[in-house]
């Protein structure tokens, strides 16, 4: 078996054989209890762990459940502390592995653990992966009946589960706090993970204030260690959690939030729904992505926009039913090939892998949520894509947003700032990755990998043209639009010139070289950079703002970029498009892979990647295993699921030849 550097979470693993790694493992009972009908829950994971090192011990468990032979990053040192009884505060990009910091602790220490998930989706998918992997886990939350969420409890309260998912919700019912406090005085509670912990902070980009009763654990529970997990919080974010979680003294990790399979790509708004298209037929045909858009009404007209131009995809936001949310939500993490068109009320949380690229048809609030919302894309470690069409009149309605809310004006300050330090990302000349990772205070080289990097765009000197338009908009009375601005500026009498004789002021004529498309660049980039104002109240009248004066009186330069020729898109779509199938993977026993992979998922009626990631399936059309050892040795291939699929998946390589 060749060695090769997995990008699945937990890379390189050596082939030991099946048998041996069988033998580890001690013999548990294997009843649960369970619901007439229903199929057998695997037996727990716990190793015999005597005279054992906490290291080595972690990593069995992550070899022997979870298939990976080495822990990526901090995780090791992660588990190691919390196992021990350490609380922490986990900052980690998402495909990061998160899941696993709480996860091993989880089964190397005696008792339940209770994590804390604001997601049903999330929970589910969760539950799912781990039962597959031979884990006792178990959800409570609202989409279970009442049998069958009063034999979760009862397994709870027998001690019979390893892991436990709740929402923050039911997690502070009295009902529930009783059967903590069983759990507690029998010595069966094992630690208390909060996940999506960015979900406490008022500034952070997804709060939910049920998230604020969490900091009744420690009170209640001091001698329980605790784990808070994101992928996404500035400094500010971080302290909030760390204060309203008490977890100031935790020890904290914080990871790299670089996401080096994602390519960043910005582009100005031309037709954007045509620009969209041609991005996923150029760049990932065939593949699952995500679409954000600002308004559900924006969702609607995309998905069937879609739809009709032979696209599988499907709407979601907030307005819709509950029930029709979770069978679109459903079929997103279930089938191949789906694109779902929504708000960003879809996506915290989905566990995903294959997600191959995101796109964002409208800018996003901040820096945070765009690297939150892109961050859903190759959770595999796969390349994958991050596309987004701007324009300034997004910068417009996202200004208007904040200076409409009720918000305190603190609020709107902070809320102001970060939208303007997405506005530079955007704007950016140079490396998209570098500004973003100096956003969460992470410097970086240029990364090779987006678009100004892979296409430096080319610049021009717009100072003048800015000083003509900021003086226009002084000469005309600071009353009018971009429209008629431009028409001042290349010498247009139109019925609304002559009526306001602004053909006689100094600034008509003088803007003739450039033509309209070009002045409405430079307008929008006034805008964006704040130079100029947009006057609600006035029919969207522009007016010069202080920050104009330095331009205005020849202090400060002007520069501004010009887009790529069109034809670059397909020169890059060898270099990024080629995401499902790389080179050298043998297609055809890849694409017998995915069926069975597909026909087993549908069988056990959970979503595919469930059963092995795409990045798992490559690796084995790659090494051919020919034995359960060998086999053995790819990475994700845990003891349960070389048990289970073991023999299928040696008779279709087989059967490949």
């Amino acid at each position: 078996m060749r060695a090769r550097a997995s990008q699945t979470p937990g890379c390189h693993r050596s082939v030991s054989s099946d048998e041996t790694r069988r033998g580890k493992m001690r013999a548990m009972p294997t009843d649960f209890p369970r619901l007439p009908g229903e199929p057998r829950t695997p037996p727990p994971t716990t190793f015999d762990q005597r005279d054992v090192p906490l290291g080595d011990a972690a990593h069995r468990v992550l070899e022997h459940v979870f298939g990976y032979p080495a822990f990526r990053g901090e995780q090791g040192e992660i588990v190691e502390h919390v196992a021990g009884g350490g609380d922490a505060l986990v900052l980690m990009p998402t495909g990061g592995g998160k899941s696993l910091c709480y996860q091993i602790p989880a089964l190397l220490r005696h008792g339940t653990a209770i994590v804390v998930s604001p997601l049903i989706a999330l929970m589910q998918d969760q539950v799912s992966a781990l039962v597959e992997a031979g884990v006792r886990a178990a959800f409570l939350n609202s989409s279970l009946d009442m049998e069958r969420a009063r034999a979760v409890e009862r397994a709870l309260w027998d001690g019979e589960l390893e892991l436990l998912y709740v929402a923050p919700e039911r997690l502070m019912t009295p009902r529930f706090l009783d059967q903590l406090d069983h759990l507690r005085d029998t010595g069966r509670l094992s630690l208390f993970a909060i996940d999506e912990a960015h979900c406490v902070s008022q500034w952070g980009h997804d709060f939910r204030p049920e998230y604020l009763q969490l900091s009744i654990l420690p009170e209640r529970y001091p001698a329980i260690p605790r784990i808070a997990l994101t992928a996404t919080a500035d400094r500010q974010t971080r302290e909030e959690i760390a204060e309203r979680l008490n977890l100031q003294a935790a020890r904290r990790f914080v990871s790299s939030f670089d996401r080096p399979n994602i390519r960043y790509t910005i582009v100005e708004k031309n037709d954007p729904r045509r620009q969209l298209l041609d991005f996923i037929r150029e760049e990932c045909p065939g593949q699952a992505g995500i679409v954000y858009c600002l308004s559900r009404r924006k969702v609607e007209e995309t998905a069937a926009w879609l739809q009709e131009q032979g696209l599988a995809a499907l709407p979601y936001h907030a307005g819709m039913t509950q029930e029709i949310r979770a069978e679109h939500q459903s079929r997103f993490l279930r089938e191949d090939g789906l694109i779902m068109v929504a708000t960003i009320a879809f996506g915290m949380g989905i566990d995903k892998p294959d997600v191959r690229f995101v796109a964002h048809l409208d800018l996003p609030r901040s820096i945070e949520g765009y690297y939150q919302e892109t961050g859903r894309a190759g959770r595999d470690g796969l390349p994958a894509q991050a596309w987004m069409a701007w324009g300034a009149q997004d910068v417009v309605q996202q200004r208007r947003m904040i200076d409409e809310s009720e918000a305190n004006e603190e609020f709107k300050r902070l809320a102001r700032n970060r939208l303007d330090v997405l506005v530079g990302l955007v704007e950016a000349t140079d490396c998209r990755r570098q500004h973003l990772l100096a956003y969460f205070g992470e410097q970086s080289t240029p990364c090779g990998n987006c678009d100004n990097c892979l296409h430096p765009p080319q610049t021009w000197d717009a100072t003048e043209a800015a000083r003509k338009a900021l003086s226009c908009v002084f000469r005309t009375g600071q009353r009018y639009g971009a429209g008629h601005l431009i028409d001042v500026l290349r010498g247009e009498l139109t019925e609304k010139v002559v009526e306001r004789r602004h053909q006689d002021i100094t600034t008509f004529g003088i803007g003739s070289e450039l033509d309209e498309k070009r002045w409405r660049t430079v307008f929008r980039q006034l805008v964006a950079r704040e130079l100029v104002a947009v006057d609600h109240e006035r029919y969207n009248a522009l007016r010069l703002t202080d920050a104009a004066r330095p331009l205005l009186r020849g202090e400060a330069e002007f520069h501004l970029r010009l887009e790529p020729e069109r034809s670059r898109s397909r020169a890059r779509r060898r270099s990024g498009a080629s995401l499902d199938i790389p080179d050298g993977i043998p297609t055809t026993l890849f694409d017998r892979l995915r069926a069975w992979r597909f026909a087993t998922a549908k069988e056990r009626n959970v979503p595919a990647y469930v059963v092995f990631q795409d990045a798992t399936l490559r690796e084995i059309a790659i090494a051919r295993p020919h034995t359960l050892a060998e086999l053995a040795g790819i990475s994700g291939v845990g003891d349960r699921k070389l048990e289970h699929y073991g023999a299928a998946i040696l008779q279709l390589v087989a059967e490949a030849g």
